[in-house]
């Protein structure tokens, strides 16, 4: 089954705010500090657009601000449009500048991450990561060793986006199961991870210029498929 996928840097986002709702808009005026607001609208942007583009819609500001990505209690993004909830599956993420949206159908449990691949105190990685992955990252040389740490945290984050549950698991219960030779991928690699319920996902990760990317989903997701970021799918859909 296939997933999409758009990136969206800061650099995209309009100056405005005539494509955010009302209510976004009033959530935006209650954040206190800067980067939390500019973190927050490029989000809602990236999502947006890749609603707007997966849908075959006019990404134009009186449509977008009929789209709105709302919070359930465990954080997982909700779609709704005028309104009314939105039968889709969608994931959210954002690090330094640059935001990720993943779309699939209802049915998909899904998820996605961006992670910064850095160096990390040894504790992150005892902590938050099994004895297994502690050993296979310590068998590469130090700059990949940090790259691959974050294809695996990476890929539990959106394990557990996927779950609806965030991190509030033992990440070390979470177990990446990479699929492939041991180098970071650069490319769409495919990933498997093992849940602490039995639940099985699939999915994808991939590198560039230090900044990783997951997408995770059940049942077990084609390679992804990027948005176009200026062309729209054959998918239509009118709001009222």
């Amino acid at each position: 089954m296939r997933v999409h996928w758009l990136e969206q840097i800061e650099g995209d986002v309009p100056m405005e705010n005539d494509w955010l709702s009302s209510a976004e808009v009033s959530c935006l005026a209650g954040m206190r500090f800067p980067k939390r607001c500019s973190d927050w609208r490029l989000g809602r942007w990236a999502a947006k657009r890749a609603l707007a583009c997966y849908l075959g819609i006019s990404c134009g500001p009186d449509v977008l601000r009929k789209i709105e990505i709302r919070p359930e209690p465990s954080g997982a993004p909700v779609t709704f449009i005028s309104g009314d909830k939105y039968p889709i599956g969608l994931s959210l993420s954002h690090r330094s500048g640059t935001a990720l949206c993943a779309i699939a159908p209802s049915c998909f449990a899904l998820g996605c991450d961006l992670e910064v691949a850095e160096e990390r105190h040894p504790a992150f990685v005892t902590d938050y990561f099994t004895m297994e992955e502690q050993q296979y990252v310590a068998r590469l040389p130090a700059d990949d060793g940090w790259r691959m740490l974050a294809v695996l945290w990476s890929a539990k984050e959106s394990a557990l986006k996927a779950l609806r549950i965030g991190l509030r698991i033992d990440t070390r219960s979470v177990r990446v199961h990479l699929t492939e030779t041991e180098s970071v991928p650069t490319s769409w690699s495919p990933l498997k991870i093992s849940c602490p319920d039995g639940q099985i996902f699939h999915g994808w990760c991939a590198t560039s210029n230090n900044l990783v990317r997951t997408i995770v989903a059940d049942p077990v997701p084609d390679l992804p498929v990027p948005l176009p970021r200026d062309a729209f799918h054959a998918l239509h859909c009118t709001f009222r």
